[in-house]
């Protein structure tokens, strides 16, 4: 749709720009720009040198946790939740974990 920019429009638009905000301000906004597209660059830069440092550390942790002899990761650790019961009184029981001791006593209700 637009194109390049060439010579004769970016004169026209130097033109312009020269007329609605004149000669004494126009150096300045230049610096500005120039100051604006440099931080742009220095953070898109340093964005860009976190995203692989960070892609560098997942490999390095993937190789370190293959496991001896062999050149597969290991797998991801299961998390164990604990289930809840819903009673008649509406509050919700917890069930013991799977490695706790039962007890078949009878227990009387409060």
């Amino acid at each position: 749709m637009f194109g390049t920019l060439g010579g004769p429009e970016l004169f026209l638009i130097l033109v312009i720009a020269l007329i609605v905000f004149g000669p004494k301000k126009l150096p300045e906004i230049g610096k500005n720009m120039g100051r604006m597209i440099g931080e742009f660059r220095k953070a898109s830069q340093d964005f860009q040198r976190t995203i692989e440092d960070e892609v560098a550390a997942v490999n390095r942790s993937t190789e370190h946790a293959t496991v001896e002899g062999a050149q597969r990761p290991l797998p991801p650790p299961t998390i164990q939740t604990t289930p809840s019961i819903p009673s008649s009184s509406g509050e919700a029981l917890v069930a013991p974990p799977a490695s706790a001791t039962v007890s078949r006593e009878p227990v009387e209700p409060k």
